[in-house]
């Protein structure tokens, strides 16, 4: 199979018909063999009976409708581990997307043997206060932080080798970071393509301004992650380490210092009354509460199990 369309949504119902009759013209107009899997995220209107009609006049339509809203990033890790195609390209089901872009998404994995490729849409029609200029400072960090030279992390259309999609694990609000989590899986040859970006036509953004707040605090996590989630020790235990000896050799100074002045009949004052004496102890407690943290950090990392992060209520030919 030559491409998996995999679209999360969330109350379309108004747009599934005509995003789902672009898809098939632009997949017939160039001969690919496809499925389009539709992740319904918890709609509360009509989109899962709308899914369900399409996939009796569609076959290659399939569908995973989750019990309630768990969120995009819980959404596209269903519809990754069900993506059978070659390429796996990824869109939202607003129309704000454009399926005419897919063959050259889809030549750049196949042809051109990327890896992943994230769409760029360069000139947008989103609000340039609310959406624009924090788009902008968002991924302006994570280029920063991460070194994956892309223009916009937030993108929904992108597409991926399917060896990226079954090796990357999207979970929490990752979505926005899965060229980050390819990066540090292995996968180096990232590419970026402009698209097209279209006013929305019907309903309302599901996104607010937290989104960019959780965003910030999400790339935070992940470069943790990417540098010490598989050996937490390294981070704390250093630093646990580091700041007892601090503080165990301040205390000692201390000692030693009122032992030399009472030897040379100098006045002195308890060890209890010095200031530093409580700022050397402070030290050793946090030193050894962050050594415990990394402990016990690496005693969950090698206990955890794989639980399920959303419930599937119902499938479409799958």
């Amino acid at each position: 199979m030559n491409l998996s369309i995999v679209i999360p949504l969330l109350n379309e119902e108004e747009s599934l018909h005509e995003l789902h009759n672009w898809i098939v013209s632009v997949m017939d107009k160039n001969h690919y063999s496809y499925e389009i899997l539709f992740i319904d995220d918890g709609s509360s209107d009509n989109s899962w009976q709308i899914i369900e009609t399409l996939s009796h006049d569609n076959p290659n339509v399939k569908g995973i409708r989750f019990m309630k809203n768990f969120g995009k990033s819980q959404a596209l890790h269903a519809g990754f581990a069900a993506a059978k195609g070659d390429v796996v390209i990824t869109m939202d089901a607003d129309l704000q997307d454009d399926p005419e872009e897919i063959p050259e998404l889809y030549s750049m994995i196949a042809n051109d043997k990327f890896d992943l490729v994230s769409g760029w849409k360069k000139k947008r029609y989103d609000n340039v206060v609310m959406k624009n200029l924090p788009s902008k400072l968002f991924n302006w960090a994570a280029r920063m932080t991460s070194g994956v030279k892309l223009h916009d992390f937030n993108c929904g259309l992108k597409s991926y080798d399917n060896r990226v999609v079954k090796n990357v694990e999207v979970s929490g609000e990752m979505h926005r970071y899965i060229p980050v989590l390819a990066k540090n899986a292995g996968f180096r040859k990232i590419g970026e393509k402009v698209v097209k970006h279209r006013a929305r036509k019907y309903g309302e953004t599901k996104f607010g301004m937290n989104r960019f707040i959780n965003g910030f605090l999400d790339l935070i996590t992940i470069w943790f992650l990417s540098r010490f989630g598989k050996s937490p020790m390294h981070l704390f235990g250093a630093l646990g380490s580091f700041m007892f000896i601090i503080g165990f050799l301040s205390a000692g100074y201390i000692g030693i210092a009122k032992l030399v002045r009472l030897y040379d009949h100098e006045p002195t004052i308890l060890v209890t009354q010095n200031p530093w004496f409580y700022i050397s102890l402070a030290t050793m407690v946090i030193g050894t509460q962050l050594f415990l943290a990394g402990f016990l950090g690496e005693i969950i990392l090698r206990a955890k199990s794989s639980n399920d992060r959303y419930k599937v209520s119902d499938t479409i030919n799958l």
